[in-house]
């Protein structure tokens, strides 16, 4: 007989058995090796609140935080009527050009539209050295514009040597200052762009010198007027599907754009001499494409720099960079076409 010994002192202290009067887990038992998961904490009124460490509505916080951008109708109407301004002129430029001094008329046209392009893409992606890099870079027009239009054989040559001679003094004239200097490898693409933005619009002064490039001219410009127009007003009236929150686009104007670009050069092959509708809407496809988007690689460029807290650039320049860089594409992209396909 061994003496009685109280309940609790009886049980064994490895048992995996609860103590009697316990209730067990409140929320169940843990995974094998690891302790039970903690009792939710009641909140007011009784009922369970989450974890401190868990957040259910970040992402509903995220995306209220991304700002959409309104379309504004009125203003991508008057883009788009700048295009064909821009359009109209090249167009009329190349027409009345000739050989020799008749030259110059056009060449004024064009210089016209680089001094525009220089003016809205350095005031858009703002280059160290701002001064420099747009006086740079109006030089270049000049030069490359007088060497196109003063030498015997038309070629690129003397505008890719111009060209590059040009960024070079450029990029030269951003290391003077040590803020310019600190900024200056976040900028080379910006400082580029603008230099030989000023020598791809050049092009249109050599492709009006070869055979059927005055008629070339005509196609790819109105095509790429047309796709520009087409496709803002498209913006304004049907903004479907919108490409993004910060970017007032729709995939259907861009579409649409190109395809009534293609349809307008084909219908101008069918009476052009040196063009069929075929030939004419082949080239209308590349250069409209090209001119579509080149303006809306704009409208990306502008809402990245503004969600990186880049500060607000000139008004006028933000809309008017995407159709010049529209045509700024369009134009060597016409000349390879005659080169290499009529």
């Amino acid at each position: 007989m061994y003496p009685s010994t109280p309940p609790e002192a009886g049980r064994d202290a490895w048992s995996d058995d609860p103590p009697p009067g316990a209730a067990g887990p409140p929320h169940g038992p843990g995974r094998r090796g690891y302790p039970a998961d903690p009792a939710p904490d009641p909140g007011p009124g009784g009922r369970e609140t989450e974890p401190a460490g868990r957040e259910p509505d970040d992402d509903a916080e995220f995306e209220d935080e991304i700002e959409v951008v309104p379309l504004r109708r009125r203003l991508s109407a008057a883009i788009a009527g700048f295009a064909v301004l821009v359009g109209v002129g090249l167009i009329l430029g190349a027409q009345t050009a000739g050989p020799g001094a008749a030259r110059i008329p056009f060449a004024v046209v064009v210089f016209g539209v680089q001094v525009l392009f220089v003016l809205a893409w350095t005031m858009a992606t703002r280059p160290p050295a701002l001064p420099w890099v747009a006086g740079v870079a109006v030089a270049v027009a000049a030069a490359g514009d007088m060497f196109a239009v003063d030498r015997q054989e038309a070629g690129l040559s003397p505008l890719l040597y111009v060209g590059v001679g040009g960024a070079a003094v450029a990029l030269l004239g951003q290391l003077v200052r040590s803020a310019d200097r600190a900024r200056m490898t976040d900028s080379i693409g910006s400082t580029l762009l603008v230099t030989f933005g000023v020598v791809a619009l050049g092009t249109l002064l050599v492709l009006g010198r070869v055979p059927a490039g005055t008629q070339t001219i005509f196609v790819a410009a109105t095509a790429a007027a047309v796709a520009l127009l087409v496709a803002r007003l498209m913006d304004a009236v049907f903004l479907w599907p919108r490409l993004a929150p910060q970017v007032p686009r729709g995939a259907a104007g861009i579409v649409v754009g190109a395809m009534c670009g293609t349809l307008a050069s084909a219908v101008l092959g069918s009476y052009l001499v040196s063009f069929t509708p075929a030939s004419g809407a082949v080239i209308g496809l590349v250069a409209a494409g090209a001119a579509v988007l080149a303006d809306l690689g704009a409208g990306y460029a502008e809402a990245g720099r503004q969600m990186a807290g880049e500060p607000p650039t000139l008004w006028l320049a933000r809309h008017l960079q995407g159709p010049l860089g529209g045509f700024a594409l369009a134009a060597p992209v016409a000349y390879a076409m005659t080169v290499l396909y009529l």
